[in-house]
């Protein structure tokens, strides 16, 4: 697949009020995006998520490192570069909102440059893609939040760039709206050819509709993996075991001793130990624990991980081996 973003050794610091100390805000970050990819660029706050969205948006100048946008060096050639990229950053901020639906629609695709005839043709086609024909006429301020973002993307939509940069793009909404958006998200990358990059706390919208994801912390890249490779990784190691009584205070002592992420649950005549599994013959070890008393073992269930467990996982450093660097 062709190479669309290319970002190598990205380095940007800032110096702190009436100090002479640095920020390090993102120390080494190097990741590629495929022409058509949905990525995720996800981090917890400070990580130097949101410093590296607006390197790549031209927002910020890096120390050192470089960004290729359609083989276009962003530093060297900035305006020709950034024609390749279109952003809705802090939700809806790209629209006009004593303007109408179609207003805004009018507006932006007539900044382009086109015609009366392509104007109308490009409107029309927005308004049906994202559904939003019955609000045509509608303020965008009394629109609800899901027709503003849903119009956000589609005013993103007008400058036909390979790349859409969205920042939380479900935040707010409902669930249907949610479900909505990224359905048309979908639409986008598979219809139109479209590479978007996702940033978003929400890791059911990553995990439902992205297909890799890079993850920064600490200033760095600390995973770079499909999102399927990563739920397949940790689910194979996570198992719920339910036992026909209780563990002794000396069995729950060196299970927290042998296993110190186990979760120990009790019930009245019952209890259950949640954990995830290195190796998958580390079970054994557990049985021995269980054989001091001889707790009867009733199931052994693999738990089902959804991926925000494994973002926290990866951002707490657990399970070392999963931190992929490559694309």
């Amino acid at each position: 697949m062709e190479t669309i973003i290319e970002v190598q050794n990205l380095k940007k610091s800032y110096r702190k009020r009436k100090s002479k100390e640095y920020i390090h805000a993102v120390t080494d970050v190097s990741f590629k995006v495929n022409q058509g990819e949905i990525v995720g660029l996800l981090g917890p706050n400070g990580a130097g998520k949101t410093t590296t969205i607006k390197m790549i948006c031209g927002l910020l100048i890096p120390d050192s490192g470089t960004i290729t946008i359609n083989g276009i060096n962003n530093q060297e050639k900035r305006l020709k570069a950034l024609r390749h990229i279109s952003a809705v950053l802090e939700g809806n901020r790209n629209l006009y909102w004593r303007l109408t639906v179609r207003e805004n629609l009018e507006y932006f695709a007539g900044n382009r440059g086109a015609s009366r005839k392509e104007v109308a043709q490009q409107v029309d086609e927005l308004l049906e893609t994202f559904r939003l024909q019955e609000k045509a006429s509608e303020l965008v301020n009394r629109l609800s939040r899901g027709m503003q973002q849903k119009l956000a993307i589609a005013v993103a939509m007008l400058a036909d760039s390979d790349v859409i940069l969205l920042d939380e793009p479900t935040l707010g909404l409902d669930v249907e709206t949610s479900y909505e958006v990224r359905d048309l998200l979908r639409s986008i990358a598979n219809d139109y050819n479209r590479t978007i990059i996702i940033s978003s706390h929400d890791m059911d919208v990553i995990q439902d509709i992205c297909e890799r994801t890079v993850i920064i912390n600490g200033g760095k890249i600390v995973t770079d993996d499909k999102v399927d490779n990563l739920l397949r990784l940790f689910e194979v190691r996570a198992y719920t075991i339910t036992l026909g009584g209780v563990l002794s205070e000396k069995q729950q002592k060196l299970l927290k001793l042998t296993f110190p992420g186990a979760e120990y649950k009790e019930d009245i005549n019952q209890s259950s130990v949640g954990v995830d599994l290195e190796k998958s013959e580390a079970i054994y070890d557990l049985f021995d624990i269980f054989k001091l008393e001889e707790t009867p073992v009733e199931s052994i269930d693999r738990k089902s991980i959804n991926f925000e467990e494994i973002f926290m996982k990866i951002v707490k450093g657990e399970m070392d081996d999963a931190r992929v660097q490559s694309s």
